[in-house]
């Protein structure tokens, strides 16, 4: 009976998602009402994939929809939530690995640090002073929204770029809720050389082939950062994506999810991306691999990590399924192993 209600829980939530994030969704193509009806009600696509995919020359048979995204996001149930928040999977992960260390947090409007001790606005501001660096989190949203890095230079406070004075700093704690606030960590010289303004993440999908019932890496791409999108570098707010070859770590040219545009060089830096290499390349699959088996009860993770300074591995989150766009930019996966792993799992027919 249990297993009914949660069924029919998220088939209701999967309907209410289909008119909130499909139909009366923002795009950022321009594109025809009749080409958005069609993309809507033609397989549950997004106007914007209908003009990213270029299905006016393209087959959308080939390709899987927003629809088929959501309805992945249950093939790790009932263990899909513990990464669905940050502040749990963090928990859980930094027994294996390295992970940004949480400060601390605001729930239901108390702040305290992470071992149950109240806090004060005050001693934000404190410990920023003392860190320099931070981040500011929701523990419960992705793609980077409500993102803010926080800086403390030349005795000024400075949230993203703008400079805030102290009172409106506390104001601006305040007015938040389900945030905690996290280390900033210095990345590898590879990724500050794509561009030094955010921080680049590698999104690694890995999952349990069906086959073979193993685990193993099925995709990569490297996250850059632009001057649109500081403190992050999330594709979805404009970030560019360059695809990594498994075999050698090397990049491709960069994409974005906001047009069609083929970036060999930053558009921002002029720093070179198709052709840059992320360096220790086979033991960072290797170690992503050891990570992936301490979790059998997931069929498939999305990880976002950076490599520090000296090249340790850190993870910045875990994420219980991945946009379909970054791994549809070099080609449609409905009827690739995206989509025949879907379909093992009964998301697709």
């Amino acid at each position: 009976m249990i297993r009914f209600y949660k069924n029919f829980y998220n088939k209701l939530r999967l309907f209410v998602l289909y008119f909130y994030r499909i139909l009366f969704v923002k795009n950022h193509f321009k594109c025809s009402f009749i080409k958005k009806l069609r993309a809507n009600f033609g397989g549950g696509f997004l106007a914007d994939q209908w003009m990213l995919y270029d299905f006016d020359h393209n087959d959308k048979k080939e390709y899987l929809s927003e629809f088929d995204w959501y309805r992945s996001r249950y093939i790790n149930a009932p263990f899909d939530f513990l990464l669905n928040n940050k502040i749990a999977a963090a928990e859980i992960l930094k027994q294996y690995v390295r992970v940004p260390e949480s400060l601390m947090i605001k729930n239901g409007g108390f702040l305290t640090s992470f071992d149950s001790e109240v806090r004060t606005y005050e001693e934000v501001i404190e410990l920023l002073k003392e860190r320099k660096t931070l981040f500011i989190k929701p523990y419960g949203r992705g793609k980077g929204t409500g993102v803010n890095i926080l800086l403390y230079q030349d005795g000024k406070i400075i949230v993203d770029r703008e400079e805030y004075s102290e009172e409106r700093f506390i104001s601006f704690l305040k007015n938040r809720d389900d945030w905690f606030i996290s280390e900033s960590m210095k990345q590898h010289a590879y990724a500050d050389a794509l561009y030094d303004q955010t921080v680049n993440t590698i999104r690694m999908i890995t999952l349990r082939d069906p086959k073979t019932n193993e685990f193993k890496i099925f995709f990569a791409v490297q996250r850059i950062g632009t001057s649109a999108t500081i403190p992050v570098d999330n594709g979805s707010r404009g970030g560019l994506v360059s695809k990594i070859d498994l075999e050698t770590g090397i990049l491709t040219e960069a994409r974005s999810l906001h047009n069609r545009n083929v970036y060999k060089v930053h558009p921002d830096s002029g720093a070179p991306i198709e052709g840059a290499q992320i360096p220790d390349w086979q033991r960072v699959k290797e170690e992503m691999l050891e990570l992936t088996k301490h979790f059998p009860y997931m069929y498939f993770i999305a990880w976002d990590l950076i490599l520090l300074e000296d090249g340790t591995v850190c993870i910045i989150e875990a994420n219980t399924s991945s946009g379909v766009n970054i791994i549809q930019l070099w080609g449609g996966q409905r009827n690739g192993e995206l989509g025949n792993f879907y379909r093992h799992h009964k998301v697709i027919k």
